[in-house]
């Protein structure tokens, strides 16, 4: 049996860290609300690696990844690393949903009733959203 690390690869480590390190003024605001089980005993990674990828939150019991989007996402090669991306996750039955940087900023409250909605909507089959 060969074993394949998917999650958390080492090569990431450092990238990771730094991402934490810099992470961009939504991301800071949106997980004072999603660590130490904040929302609804729901436990949160920050920067947690899926293969070569980096998702900003993830929350491996309901295999749900939250991603905000700031301006390098609708570039057109922002576009393709998140279509890139998000297809991977799906076939590993982990969904995404996204988030505007401005949304999360300004709407937190509307951001965390989306996000407990998606932990708690038990889906049978993966999916994308972008709030």
């Amino acid at each position: 049996m060969i074993y394949l690390k998917i999650f958390n690869k080492k090569g990431l480590i450092k990238h990771r860290k730094e991402l934490r390190n810099n992470a961009t003024p939504a991301e800071s605001h949106l997980w004072k609300f999603l660590q130490k089980r904040k929302l609804s005993g729901y436990k949160f990674r920050r920067q947690h690696s899926i293969f070569n990828f980096i998702v900003d939150f993830y929350c491996p019991e309901k295999k749900l990844a939250i991603e905000l989007d700031g301006a390098h996402h609708y570039t057109q090669e922002g576009i393709e690393k998140d279509k890139e991306r998000d297809k991977t996750l799906k076939q590993l039955n982990i969904r995404t949903i996204r988030f505007e940087n401005k949304i999360v900023l300004n709407n937190t409250e509307e951001v965390l009733d989306k996000i407990l909605e998606e932990l708690e909507n038990n889906h049978l089959t993966p999916h994308f959203k972008k709030y």
